[in-house]
């Protein structure tokens, strides 16, 4: 079973392709034959995480890839690491907005991807597709989500979970703006990519894709 999710839209934009993408690469993953289940988050803090854990609860996947959108972003983002913190710096969908404050109280300062983010990314170059592996998933609710994520699947050593952010979709830009964009379809086709890597690789690749700054 694969677990993909999205988010509703945030910030006062109409869509958010984290959810059309992720239900775009659910059709395509299930045409190949695999079981999929894909689920809209809701893009607030504290809810976001309860509404994950249900559907781990409920569907028991072997894999979990949630997506997020990251404005201003050009690549497919694979994201290595979610750190212990809410710091928002504007308001989620209820309102929230936390300030230096624990995803989860005790929790480890940190928790890295159990996707083989190396061996998706290279597996993206091949197929064409712009990819990156980034070193931070932020403070908003992207970040909650994949530390919540990686927090509950502690106790699913069955599981390998991970978040990836998308750009902008092309329809979300205006003409002739420079704001970096892709098409939803290409966003989804990445998804199905690190899905399919993750189910055949057991060990990640070992090459650079580290930030100097």
């Amino acid at each position: 079973m694969i677990l993909l999710t999205g988010f509703e839209p945030f910030g006062g934009e109409s869509t958010n392709p984290s959810w059309t993408a992720a239900r775009e690469a659910g059709a395509l993953l299930r045409a190949e034959g695999y079981e999929v289940r894909t689920v809209e988050l809701p893009c607030a803090f504290g809810d976001s995480i309860r509404v994950l854990e249900e559907a781990l609860e409920q569907y028991s996947p072997q894999v979990v890839v949630c997506a997020g959108q990251a404005g201003g972003r050009s690549r497919i983002s694979l994201e290595r690491i979610a750190i212990n913190c809410d710091d928002a710096r504007i308001p989620d969908n209820a309102g929230n907005a936390p300030v230096d404050e624990a995803v989860v109280s005790g929790g480890p300062a940190a928790y890295f991807s159990s996707l083989p983010v190396k061996a998706a990314l290279a597996a993206l170059d091949t197929a064409q597709i712009p990819a990156e592996v980034s070193q931070t998933a932020g403070t908003y609710v992207c970040n909650h989500v994949f530390y919540g994520l990686m927090h509950a699947l502690r106790l699913r050593p069955g599981t390998r979970g991970g978040f990836v952010h998308v750009p902008y979709a092309v329809e979300q830009v205006p003409p002739g703006s420079v704001t970096a964009s892709l098409p939803v379809g290409l966003m989804a086709a990445a998804l199905a990519v690190v899905v399919r890597t993750t189910l055949g690789t057991t060990a990640d690749l070992k090459l650079a894709a580290g930030a100097t700054h």
